[in-house]
Order: structure tokens, then sequence, then C-alpha cells
């Protein structure tokens, strides 16, 4: 069980290493050591991924980032802890769950993720991560980025909410559990090599 925990902790801080070397990387001249050097993960695959868990604390938040080698998706679950229910997936097309309605999304595949945190407060009833269904993700500027492509939200239904995330293709993809969130990286090929 250490050397899972082990193994955890420095995919971690890799990821982390290279979320701090793109932001250096993008400004590096053509030819730069620092880009060339970088290799990029490899063997994350594209099959369904997901942890079984319910909880009843709240989504407030969605994020994204660009980074060398992937774009990142972050749910923020403040209290959620590490062990956040789960289950993202390619699809054909996204259904919103209850109603089944088609929601659109663009690019060339969609990730289904659904994370395990409603998107409002079930004590009260009032959002906490105000979104509109089958809009863009409020907040959530993915101009520019290498494989991201759209954002939708589908809602929350029975304490889960969903979300489809267009992509380029359908590319390798990882989900990690770190406290209070849920992280899931989109690699920019299938490649190990930029």
């Amino acid at each position: 069980m250490r050397r899972i925990g082990a193994a955890m902790a420095v995919l971690v801080l890799a990821g982390t290493a290279t979320g701090a070397a793109a932001g250096s990387a993008g400004a590096a001249p053509v030819g730069d050591a620092r880009t060339a050097v970088a290799a990029c993960p490899t063997g994350w695959g594209s099959g369904t991924k997901g942890a079984v868990s319910s909880g009843a604390v709240p989504l407030t938040d969605v994020r994204t980032g660009r980074h060398d080698c992937f774009d990142r998706m972050v749910l923020d679950v403040p209290g959620g802890g590490d062990k956040i229910g789960f289950y993202v997936q390619y699809v054909d097309r996204l259904h919103q769950a209850g109603s089944g309605d088609h929601i659109p999304v663009g690019g060339g595949a969609i990730l289904e993720v659904r994370i395990a945190a409603p998107s409002y407060d079930p004590e009260t009833g009032e959002p906490t991560y105000a979104a509109d269904v089958a809009r863009p993700l409020p907040g959530v500027d993915i101009t520019g980025y290498r494989t991201f492509r759209d954002t939708r939200f589908a809602g929350s239904f029975e304490g889960e909410t969903q979300i489809g995330l267009g992509v380029r293709a359908r590319l390798p993809f990882r989900v990690i559990q770190l406290s209070d969130r849920l992280v899931v990286d989109v690699a920019h090929s299938w490649t190990s090599s930029r």
C-alpha cells in the first residue's frame, strides 16, 4: 500500500513539475534545451476510468490549464477529500443524466466527466457552481488549447455533476484524485514526444 501511495506522490510531483515547466517553455526560443529535453508520459490509454464513491460535498469550480504534454481540467470540491467518486469515458454523444436529452459538444471526440459532487448545496438547494445546462462552463476559456475544443455543463442529477469535454480526437487521458479536487488530463498525442 505504501508503494502505491509513493507512486501516486511521484506522479503528482511530476505533473506539478510539468505544469511549472509549461509556463516557461512557451516563451523559450526554438532550439532551447529546456524544450528539447521534456518527454511526455505514455501509457494512459483511452478506456473508461472511474472510482466508486458517493458524496454530498458540492462542486464549487471547474478550471483548465495548458501544459507541454496535455491539457488539464480541474474540478474543485473543497472538503471532498481524496476519495471523490468519478466516472470518465469517451462517448459518441453526450446525453444528460435523468432526462436523456442530447447536449451537443464540439470537437472530434467527447469525454463525459461525471463527479460524485452536486453543483448545489444539498442542505439548501442553492447553487455552488452556477452553470447553465448545455452552455459552456462559466469562466473557462480554452482558446489556444492544443487538445480541448469545447466544454458543456450537463447539470447535476442525484448528487452527481456531469460535464461534456470536447477534445480534438480520441486521445489518451488520466484522472488523478487529489485532496479536494479531481484532475482530468488529456494528452496532446499518442506518442511520447511533443
